[in-house]
């Protein structure tokens, strides 16, 4: 199979700019780098997890709890848009390591970043960043992070994953917020000695407010902002924090956009309501753009720039979690630059596809002593200069332009297709590749999964029935129609077991 995949012609090579001639030149002849896409999916196995994923798995659950595993993947052979599993079944991939892989498996570009002197220099001698930073760490930043920095913030923070990056953007707050009121006086006696025994007024009660059906992450801190699943925050003490509505819209939107427009205001009036009333102050509110592992949740520009008022007016920070939505999925390089504020947020956080982790800010947020917002590596200089790639290859293709159009052309295929199989496909909705559609059941929804992985087509769920598309950027229309082709197939499966009239 996999000398089939080699000789076969890449959609995405076609699709999409090749590498700069400096990117070719560095090019290894590994065989990974040499790896092609397949023309489309090929399954060899009656089920996936197959007898080498199965075998795999059972060899793991000896040392790991492995009950959330889907199958084992062969990274090695594994390219571009195509994700191959370890019986050599190519599924065509559309979740995409939970929405983090950015340009596609074995990408040339980063591949010959991974084996650059630069990156085994990082690799063997990780920096404490705070103390310690490395003489190209200015430069790492500026070519990566900052050289897509959102506009108005020209700091930024870098730190572990998603949780962490959320988690260090709440003590800035927190730290800002008592700032703020305590004015340039030092830290009291009384301040010093109660924060040992975790009591007021060095441990102050003061608060993050999250929304309904939010994820923020699984660190403990982070966990008192998620609200998306029960089962996330089962047993784990958390902190009396506030939660505000989130708009619940109706779909299709051109047909429901006053109400829409009411529930948008409702949800404000709330939000306003428990920033005002609240009995513990609350020093900043946390939205994601989509409310991604909450089921796609959208709103309204109009929600968001209302929510930008009322933080201003009340002087409350505003935190934007771009964890996954960042870096181009909507089809803008961050989806809040769609909503046309006045004045930007206080802090975006990000992760997953940008491959690094950390929270932009403005000078303000920074701590009014070192080692407050700290710890021993603050960030990862490696992925910094996988980063550094991942921003190239999405500026010199264009990919935000790319990615709005193959999605423009995805919505269009799902929308009437929501129409003929409305049984199984409604509330079809998305900006970019960022989509989703809603089944009427978990258990319809995990069926339709595990049919679609037999036709050579990995997908994901969230929130409760959910399906949403995660592809990398470089999906074209091409692996589009390879998908779109699976999908009636599996469609028609479940109308003819269902409803077999």
């Amino acid at each position: 199979m996999l000398s089939r995949i080699k000789n076969a012609s890449s959609v995405a090579a076609r699709a999409l700019p090749r590498p700069s001639s400096a990117t070719a030149r560095m090019m290894s002849s590994s065989p990974s780098s040499q790896l092609v896409e397949p023309r489309e999916p090929h399954v060899a196995t009656s089920e996936i997890p197959g007898p080498a994923s199965a075998a795999a798995l059972k060899r793991l659950a000896a040392i790991q709890d492995t009950r959330a595993a889907s199958f084992v993947a062969d990274y090695a052979k594994s390219v571009g848009n195509y994700i191959v599993d370890a019986d050599g079944n190519a599924l065509l991939d559309l979740y995409c390591q939970i929405a983090s892989i950015p340009v596609g498996y074995n990408n040339p570009a980063l591949l010959a970043a991974a084996r650059s002197d630069q990156m085994a220099t990082a690799l063997v001698n990780r920096p404490a960043l705070g103390v310690f930073p490395s003489a190209d760490w200015a430069d790492l930043l500026t070519e990566s992070f900052l050289r897509v920095k959102p506009k108005g913030l020209d700091m930024v923070l870098t730190s572990a994953h998603g949780s962490d990056a959320n988690e260090i953007a709440y003590k800035a707050a927190f730290m800002h917020y008592a700032r703020t009121r305590r004015g340039a006086k030092s830290f009291s006696a009384a301040e010093l000695d109660s924060v040992m025994d975790n009591k007021p007024p060095g441990a102050p009660e003061v608060a993050i407010m999250s929304f309904s059906s939010g994820f923020h992450g699984r660190t403990f801190g982070a966990l008192s902002t998620t609200r998306s699943k029960a089962l996330h925050k089962m047993d784990i003490p958390a902190f009396p924090w506030p939660r505000a509505p989130f708009p619940q819209l109706r779909y299709p939107l051109e047909k429901h956009a006053e109400a829409n427009a009411q529930e948008e205001r409702r949800c404000l009036e709330e939000v306003e309501r428990i920033l005002r009333t609240n009995p513990v102050p609350v020093a900043a509110i946390i939205v994601e753009p989509v409310q991604s592992e909450g089921g796609d949740r959208h709103a309204s520009p109009e929600f968001f720039q209302g929510l930008r008022a009322v933080t201003r007016e009340l002087g409350v920070l505003m935190i934007v979690d771009e964890v996954q939505t960042g870096c181009a999925a909507t089809g803008s390089f961050w989806a809040h630059e769609q909503w046309g504020l006045d004045s930007p947020p206080d802090m975006v956080t990000f992760s997953k596809k940008m491959q690094a982790a950390g929270f932009y800010h403005t000078a303000e947020l920074v701590p009014d002593q070192p080692y407050r917002n700290f710890n021993t590596w603050m960030g990862d200089p490696p992925r910094t200069l996988l980063t550094r790639a991942i921003v190239e290859e999405v500026l010199a293709n264009d990919l935000p332009a790319h990615v709005r159009d193959t999605g423009a052309y995805l919505l269009s295929h799902l929308q009437p297709m929501s129409v003929r199989y409305h049984r199984v496909v409604a509330n079809v909705r998305g900006s970019g590749t960022f989509i989703a559609f809603d089944c009427p059941s978990a258990e319809m929804r995990a069926e339709l999964l595990h049919l679609m992985r037999l036709e050579g087509v990995n997908m994901g769920g969230s929130g409760e029935t959910s399906v949403r598309f995660r592809p990398m950027l470089t999906l074209t229309k091409t692996h589009v129609n390879v998908f779109l082709t699976r999908f009636e197939s599996v469609l028609n499966k479940l109308y003819r077991k269902h409803w077999p009239q």
